[in-house]
C-alpha cells in the first residue's frame, strides 16, 4: 500500500483559531482525521506533518523524493502556507527530488491580497488546489491516488 504524505507548512498549527473567516473552524487535528479517512477510501496510508521551520520542509520533500522512487509514495500534497509566495528553496526541492506535488491552499489565493497571486511552488508541482476549504485536502487526495 502506497503512502500520501501530507506536509503542512507555517502557522498550519493555529487552523481553528487563526482567521477562522479565512481559514474556517476546523483545526488541524481535525483536517489530518479528514485526511486519514480520505485515504482508506482511495486504498492509500497517510504520513501527516506540519511544520513552521522552512528547512524541515525541504528534508521532508527530499525524502519524499527518494520513498517516491522506491515505489513507497503516491506523492505529496503541499500546503506550504506563506512560504508559497516566498520559497525558491521548497520549488527547487520538489523538482530535484522529483516527486510528485500537489500544492494545496486552503483559501482562494488569488482572491486574497496581492503578493499571494504568485507562488513559487506552482511551477514544480503537478496540480494546484485552492479555495475548497479543508474539504481541498480530501479532494487532493482523490485526486494523488488517481495520478
Amino acid at each position: 500500500m502506497k503512502t500520501a504524505l501530507v506536509l503542512n507548512g507555517p502557522n498550519l498549527n493555529l487552523l481553528g483559531t487563526r482567521e477562522p473567516a479565512v481559514y474556517g473552524h476546523a483545526t488541524l487535528a481535525d483536517v489530518e482525521k479528514l485526511c486519514a479517512q480520505a485515504c482508506a477510501k482511495q486504498g492509500l496510508t497517510l504520513d501527516f506533518r506540519q511544520t513552521n521551520h522552512e528547512g524541515v520542509l525541504v528534508d521532508w520533500l527530499h525524502e519524499a523524493g527518494r520513498a517516491q522512487a522506491s515505489g513507497t509514495l503516491a506523492g505529496v500534497i503541499l500546503n506550504a502556507g506563506a512560504y508559497t509566495h516566498t520559497s525558491v528553496a521548497l520549488h527547487d526541492a520538489i523538482k530535484g527530488a522529483g516527486v510528485t506535488c500537489i500544492e494545496l491552499h486552503i483559501s482562494n489565493v488569488h482572491a486574497r491580497e496581492a503578493f499571494r497571486h504568485h507562488s513559487y511552488i506552482s511551477p514544480a508541482a503537478k496540480a494546484v488546489m485552492a479555495g475548497f476549504g479543508v474539504k481541498g485536502y480530501a479532494l487532493a487526495i482523490a485526486a494523488l491516488a488517481e495520478m
